[in-house]
C-alpha cells in the first residue's frame, strides 16, 4: 500500500523541481525550443484550470482539490490492494492534484512549461502534475473498461 504513496511522492518531487527550475531560470513568456515546431519549454502561469478556464477562482480550486484528494486516498485504500494498476493510477492522480494544489496555495497560480504543437495546433501549456492527472485518469478508464469486459465475459460463461 505504501508503494503508491512513494510513487505519488516521487512524481510530486519531479513536478515541484521542474516548476522551481522554470521559476528560477526562466522569465515568464520565455520559450526554449527543444524539438523545433513540436516541443518547447515555455514559462507560463495559469490562475485557472485546463485550457485556462475558471481564471482566478482559487477558492473553488482549493475546495475541489481537497475533496478530490480525500476521494483519491479513500479509493486508494479501497482498491489499491486489489489492483496494482488501479493503485498506480490513483497515485498519479494524487500526485497531480497535490502538485498543482501546492502551486495554488504558495504562488496563487500554477506554473506551466511544457508547450507542444500538434501539427499546427498549439496545445495548452502544461506541467508534470497535469501529465500525472491525465495519465492517472486514462489508467482508471482502461481499468474500468477491462473490468467491465471481464464482468460481461463471466456473465456469458
Amino acid at each position: 500500500m505504501y508503494v503508491y504513496y512513494i510513487v505519488a511522492i516521487a512524481i510530486l518531487i519531479l513536478d515541484q523541481w521542474t516548476k522551481w527550475l522554470v521559476v528560477t531560470k526562466m522569465n515568464i513568456g520565455q520559450s526554449i525550443p527543444i524539438i523545433e515546431n513540436f516541443f518547447y519549454l515555455t514559462s507560463h502561469r495559469n490562475q485557472g484550470a485546463a485550457w485556462g478556464i475558471l481564471q482566478g477562482q482559487m477558492w473553488f480550486f482549493y475546495i475541489i482539490t481537497i475533496v478530490v484528494i480525500g476521494f483519491v486516498i479513500y479509493y486508494l485504500h479501497q482498491y489499491g490492494k486489489q489492483s496494482r494498476f488501479v493503485g498506480t493510477a490513483l497515485a498519479f492522480i494524487l500526485a497531480g492534484a497535490i502538485g498543482n494544489f501546492i502551486d495554488r496555495i504558495f504562488r496563487k497560480e500554477v506554473v506551466d512549461f511544457a508547450n507542444t504543437y500538434i501539427f499546427t495546433y498549439d496545445f495548452p501549456i502544461f506541467n508534470v502534475a497535469d501529465s500525472a492527472l491525465v495519465i492517472g485518469v486514462i489508467f482508471i478508464m482502461i481499468a474500468t473498461f477491462v473490468d467491465e469486459r471481464k464482468k460481461k465475459g463471466s456473465l456469458n460463461s
